[in-house]
């Protein structure tokens, strides 16, 4: 199914999208309609700033990676922090619910589990996230709030919205869903106040991002509010313990197995690090279980959000390679000039 959803999203002039489009005008009236009607009758302020890290395709961007990094940053300031969550694909039932480090990724979710361990910062997870926040603001305190995607969670007031795109597969076919990757249309974009394209080309004397997919209907030109962003590998580490390692002094055969939204670029990067492997690719959040990776006869090496599910059955040939998200000063200097952020950054 996935890779049937990248011809039909990300090829051009696919015969399907033509039967598909008037579902996706269909589609697109009613999410702005809904738009519309939260912001207007249903939205809840938040008497601090909340800013929301999300995207307008479906899939994988690299969101994780800027909310650690904003959390991170912010936290370096001085100010107390709180990070929501829908906690999606999450076994418990009782909500809000604030995550520990040492809970299971089952019980909390890949991506919230990841936040809180590499954070520290108080995490809560709840289908309505104005519920997590309302729990952060009584029991934590927070100063400024992130949430952790949400940019179509129209009743959770916000004070600045960041959209994440994909540099390197852009908006595909620039229509909604289903006939495309898009939730909302392309014009949302217009109305966020920062752009971060994850691997996108910057021009900086044209404010023009390209993004690398030839297929891309998309070029934005938006001023000065698009920003590039990259994901930085760090060293390997083996996931029982931490300890990093140097691939190219191991002559062995490696095994990259990923369950996120674009795996492409996590196979990329490892073959930028001079890697040599096999692939194998699950859905995104996918639970693995130990029979998954069984294999005796290579290492293995997943992407970070990986490990936090399998640290439970750890083995000595399992590793792992953290990421960070690196991004200009103009696009930190930007966010504290904010007037929605001055006086707390």
């Amino acid at each position: 199914m996935s890779a049937f959803l990248d011809k039909l999203w990300y090829s051009k002039d696919h015969p399907l999208q033509w039967v598909l489009r008037p579902l996706s005008w269909v589609y697109s009236g009613v999410v702005s309609s809904r738009r519309y009607f939260l912001q207007r009758f249903s939205q809840i302020n938040c008497p601090v700033p909340l800013i929301v890290v999300g995207n307008i395709t479906v899939g994988g961007v690299g969101k994780t990676p800027l909310v650690i990094e904003l959390a991170k940053r912010i936290q370096q300031k001085g100010l107390r922090v709180g990070i929501v969550s829908r906690g999606y694909g999450a076994a418990t039932k009782h909500f809000p619910y604030e995550v520990h480090v040492n809970d299971s990724a089952i019980k909390v979710g890949d991506e919230p589990l990841l936040l809180a361990q590499k954070t520290k910062c108080p995490v809560v997870i709840a289908p309505k996230r104005t519920e997590a926040v309302r729990y952060l603001l009584e029991n934590h305190q927070s100063q400024i709030i992130i949430s952790d995607d949400g940019l179509q969670h129209y009743r959770m007031g916000r004070a600045i919205e960041i959209a994440v795109i994909d540099g390197t597969r852009g908006l595909g076919n620039g229509l909604c869903l289903p006939a495309g990757p898009l939730r909302e249309s392309a014009a949302r974009l217009e109305l966020v106040d920062f752009i971060v394209v994850n691997e996108g080309k910057w021009h900086k004397d044209s404010n023009t991002v390209s993004m690398k997919d030839p297929h891309s209907a998309v070029t934005f030109q938006n001023k000065s509010n698009t920003y590039p962003m990259v994901l930085r590998p760090g060293k390997i580490k083996k996931l029982g313990t931490d300890e990093e390692i140097d691939p190219h002094k191991l002559n062995e055969k490696w095994e990259a197995i990923a369950a996120i939204g674009n795996p492409q670029r996590f196979y990329s990067t490892l073959l930028q690090l001079g890697i040599e492997f096999d692939t194998c690719s699950y859905p995104d959040h996918y639970q693995f279980k130990p029979d998954d990776l069984n294999y005796t006869k290579s290492l293995i090496i997943m992407t970070e959000k990986d490990a936090v599910k399998c640290r439970a059955f750890s083995s000595d040939n399992m590793h792992y390679l953290p990421v960070d998200a690196v991004l200009d000063d103009a696009f930190w200097d930007a966010l504290w000039l904010h007037q929605q952020l001055k006086g707390y950054c």
